[in-house]
């Protein structure tokens, strides 16, 4: 039988495969809320804690992250407020601009956390690692067994993992705290740029943490 007689079955063949293919995007589009609200609540970590000794405020998003953690405190969740001593941007290391630490320390204090609840750990940190290692030598001096994490949607799972491992063996309990942007949320992240940039990178940058540490 020569190739020619062959080629009907193999386009056939192929036929119903683009066609399959096609069908699977079209359901994949029509139902796609679903289905990328699932995968997102399948990435975020959000413990239900009611009970810790510290919160833990990590650098960045100044404007969302340290007015969380006020929140949680005045909940009567944690009696100390961890927060971070970030390396200076360039305009802080020339005294134009606070920097995020001083941000940080003022709106908790504005936000009614006592100075005596706060505690700056941390030299120049710069990313979730070092902030996890900050973190331990803090509980390497102070008698606790228990941290919430406060960060948002995207990083907690990341943030999660790297604490977990830098803590294992101290007996610590790492917990997260979810907080919703303003930008978007789980139902439709899809549909805002910060949004897709935001998990984007996460999950670009957690097969990077899982690779380096």
């Amino acid at each position: 039988m020569s190739a020619c007689q062959h080629f009907p079955k193999r386009f056939r063949s192929l036929a119903w495969f683009l066609a399959f293919v096609c069908a699977l995007l079209v359901g994949c589009y029509i139902f796609r809320a679903p289905l990328l609200t699932d995968v997102a609540r399948a990435w975020v970590v959000n413990d239900a804690v009611t009970n810790a000794d510290a919160i833990v405020v990590l650098g960045g998003k100044p404007e969302l992250r340290p007015y969380e953690a006020t929140q949680l405190y005045h909940a009567g969740v944690a009696p100390r407020v961890i927060y971070m001593n970030v390396k200076l941007s360039p305009l802080a290391e020339q005294g134009l601009t606070l920097s995020e630490r001083e941000i940080t320390r003022r709106v908790l204090l504005a936000n009614h956390v006592p100075e005596t609840a706060l505690v700056a750990v941390g030299d120049g940190v710069a990313t979730t690692y070092d902030e996890s290692r900050a973190v331990r030598a803090w509980l390497a001096t102070n008698n606790a067994k228990s941290i919430l994490i406060v960060t948002d949607l995207s990083h907690t799972r990341r943030a999660k993992w790297i604490f977990s491992k830098e803590l294992k063996g101290t007996g610590v309990q790492v917990y997260v705290h979810a907080i919703r942007p303003s930008e978007y949320a789980l139902t439709n992240w899809w549909q805002h740029e910060e949004g897709v940039i935001a998990f984007q990178n996460e999950f670009l940058k957690d097969i990077y943490y899982h690779f380096k540490y």
